[in-house]
């Protein structure tokens, strides 16, 4: 069988980037997200700034630009998000949702919420 066989060009050192579907968040310095929660896993990228987040427990995360993180789906992982830096954070996060479907829902502060926690979010 006298065929020949096909090969398949790649230039040497290319390298391809897959970004996800998702959304990207934009908190400006100052601003804080409210306590929510999400109806599905959520898996964020901090591109820029320093996010600073409060878990229904109380614990506290801070995230570089740089780094990820999750936040699991239900009303048992009330959260909310900070930026207590000067510049915005900018999240990428996914997955993206169908059209009207809210990325997040509202939902008051846990138990235990002082104003020191986050002064405006305390209700």
């Amino acid at each position: 069988m006298g065929g020949r066989q096909a090969t398949t060009a790649r230039p040497t050192g290319a390298c391809f980037v897959m970004v996800p579907s998702g959304r990207e968040i934009v908190i400006p310095p100052g601003g804080c997200t409210g306590w929510h929660f999400h109806r599905v896993r959520l898996e964020a990228v901090v591109l820029a700034g320093t996010l600073t987040r409060v878990l229904h427990d109380h614990t506290v995360e801070v995230h570089t630009a740089g780094t990820t993180f999750v936040e699991p789906a239900g009303i048992r992982h009330i959260h909310l998000g900070h930026n207590l830096g000067t510049e915005p954070v900018v999240l990428h996060v996914t997955p993206e949702l169908p059209e009207g479907t809210p990325f997040s829902i509202p939902a008051p502060a846990p138990p235990g919420v002082t104003p020191e926690t986050c002064g405006e979010h305390t209700h």
